[in-house]
């Protein structure tokens, strides 16, 4: 049920539909509609067809650190008018723009933020991906779960923790870090079940020393690796969360 979830979406259309290809057909449509006659509704001038190279494009760099110089030069526009295509999708909920942590721990961070798309349904449409094989041999299989994963955490926990990613120069890094006044917790997201945690995370969770650090992948059971660090399947995840929405 997860795995259909991750790779449908969470629409409920594409996710309840009675064949994948049923569920594909729906999100082609939605995106259809949404750049063709939501958003001209709401005032969007921007041409359907160049929204949608742009959609596909963010696909293709989900998970990644934004480069509004490269992508503009391969839609042949600025980057002041990439960065307009980003804030109107942030807006739209289509897009996610989840910025690095800039804490003062006399590391040189990485500055630029990371965007996703929202629903993993629809990240997968735009790339044409339509079966567990099909997403299982795609270069944004890792990127995916991990998407997919921030957005169910942060749905989630709701208000009142701020989002982050943590990146050094020297390629120290973790997928999610979730602050609130001094609390800090971290997040790492690994597609497989048998989850190879590197020495970049575990100096990454050094500088960070976050009260507790989850491994998310799709294991069965959740189990500990180290001081504090348990790697844990997404629902067991979720349930322990709740618990901190106040």
């Amino acid at each position: 049920m997860l795995r259909t979830h991750w790779r449908r979406g969470g629409f409920p259309r594409s996710f309840l539909a009675e064949s994948d290809v049923a569920s594909r057909e729906w999100r082609e449509e939605f995106i259809r509609t949404f750049l063709e006659r939501d958003l001209p509704q709401l005032g969007v001038t921007v041409p359907a067809s160049t929204l949608h190279r742009f959609c596909q494009m963010a696909a293709h760099y989900h998970g990644e650190l934004w480069n509004a110089s490269k992508i503009g030069q391969a839609l042949g526009v600025t980057h002041p008018t990439v960065q307009s295509y980003v804030s109107l999708l942030e807006r739209a909920f289509m897009l996610r723009v989840l910025p690095p942590l800039e804490a003062n721990l006399k590391k040189r961070l990485v500055k630029t933020p990371k965007v996703y798309l929202r629903d993993a349904g629809l990240l997968h449409t735009l790339l044409r991906l339509e079966t567990d094989n099909d997403l299982l041999g795609h270069p944004v299989y890792g990127s995916s779960w991990e998407g997919y994963v921030i957005e169910q955490v942060l749905g989630v926990l709701g208000g009142g923790w701020e989002a982050f990613f943590f990146r050094t120069s020297a390629g120290s890094e973790c997928d999610l870090v979730l602050q609130r006044g001094s609390r800090r917790l971290a997040i790492e997201c690994k597609a497989s079940s048998a989850p190879d945690l590197t020495a970049d995370f575990h100096r990454a969770i050094g500088d960070l020393r976050p009260e507790t650090t989850w491994v998310v992948a799709p294991v069965r059971e959740a189990y500990p690796v180290g001081k504090a660090i348990t790697v844990t399947p997404l629902p067991a995840l979720l349930r322990e969360l709740q618990h901190l929405r106040n």
